[in-house]
């Protein structure tokens, strides 16, 4: 819902009904993870995807109509047979959507939702996709941290819905779980989805050069809060870095070691060193490499710069351990030229550690396309 969160505002503001289509489970190969939403407007208008062309048009007849009659519905999609007019998957996978209306009525705490989002504050929404009982299919439950609003039908499932859904928050994790009809653990009956909203990854690119104004932007794209990190003011400017969420003129070791205590550096944290620089790049990586919790972390420059860097890190005490954690040189070996070229292939490294890719063309590797998470 993230991703179509702004044109639903725009329905539920202006006091209309949208129809929310939220893929929700997938089996075997599948276009789009859990959490994938499309959302049709009451003019029509489509925004988001669910399966990236295989389905949509069933999907947004379906939603259409749960947008004029108020009842949702949750649809299996399969394999597509031979026949052309066939509605189906071409992958060979098989997606459930969940299809409802979305008004003021229905989700009166869509504003707080999206205002917990925007400030970067973990929260989830539990909705009730499958239960016996029809008129418990479509109730919710908001769930942060310390707080929780609404109610999946009782507070018995109430209290077991929110303590499931805080451990999948925690995780940055979307998916179903079953319970009785009434919350009962190792029964059945009762499907609720958690769609977890984690506060988005950062990025943080230490050296304020044309190639990170082209990786910040690339991040940005891909969903990365992006801070732009150098200690020279006349460089570190936001009118060069428009894609960043901020820039901060300091000292790139004094900076890290800073949102380090402040616990902002997590498992899904990458670091870029950019600045070509020792005085620079040395200190930030004695800070970033001894930093457990960070995801990623990769430094740019040439072999020979790379050799000269390992020597002056083993110098500052850094064991052959930690130095294994460093990306260097930066990136993925696709030819980059252009700061343009060069953000994509590191970019693409992040993305293949992240999911576990091997970096080669898919024409070259068998078995599934997606890894498992």
């Amino acid at each position: 819902m993230r991703d179509v969160l702004d044109e639903l505002l725009a329905v539920w503001r202006a006091g209309g009904t949208a129809g929310l289509s939220t893929v929700v489970r997938t089996m075997k190969s599948a276009p789009r993870p859990p959490g994938a939403a499309m959302v049709v407007a009451p003019d029509g208008t489509v925004a988001g995807s669910v399966s990236g062309g295989c389905v949509e048009g069933a999907v947004y007849e379906v939603a259409q109509e749960v947008a004029a009659t108020g009842a949702a519905e949750l649809q299996r999609y399969g394999v597509s047979d031979d026949d052309a007019f066939s509605v189906g998957l071409t992958c060979g996978g098989t997606i459930d959507i969940f299809i409802e209306p979305v008004s003021r009525n229905t989700f009166p705490q869509l504003q707080d939702v999206a205002d917990d989002i925007a400030a970067h504050r973990a929260v989830a929404v539990a909705t009730v996709i499958a239960h016996p009982d029809p008129t418990r299919v479509g109730r919710r439950l908001i769930v942060g941290r310390d707080v929780r609003h609404g109610s999946v039908g009782s507070p018995r499932a109430d209290d077991a819905v929110a303590d499931d859904a805080r451990g999948l928050l925690l995780a940055g994790t979307s998916g179903v779980l079953v319970y009785g009809p009434d919350g009962q653990r190792q029964d059945a009956g009762m499907e609720v989805f958690v769609s977890s909203y984690a506060p988005r990854p950062r990025m943080l690119v230490f050296g304020a050069i044309d190639f990170a104004a082209a990786l910040a932007q690339q991040a940005a794209f891909l969903g990365y809060r992006v801070t732009v990190c150098d200690a020279r003011p006349v460089f570190a400017t936001a009118a060069r870095f428009p894609a960043a969420e901020e820039v901060v003129v300091d000292w790139p070791h004094r900076y890290l070691a800073g949102q380090a205590e402040q616990g902002a550096v997590d498992a899904r944290t990458a670091i870029c060193v950019l600045t070509h620089d020792p005085k620079f790049d040395v200190p930030v990586l004695e800070v970033a490499l001894r930093l457990p919790e960070a995801g990623y972390i990769g430094v740019m420059g040439s072999r020979r710069t790379h050799e000269d860097r390992l020597e002056r890190l083993r110098d500052a005490g850094l064991t052959d351990a930690e130095l294994d954690r460093l990306a260097s040189p930066i990136g993925l070996d696709l030819g980059a030229r252009t700061p343009e070229e060069t953000a994509v292939s590191i970019a693409a490294e992040i993305i293949a550690q992240r999911w576990g890719g091997g970096g080669r063309p898919l024409s070259e590797t068998g078995g599934r396309i997606h890894h498992e998470q």
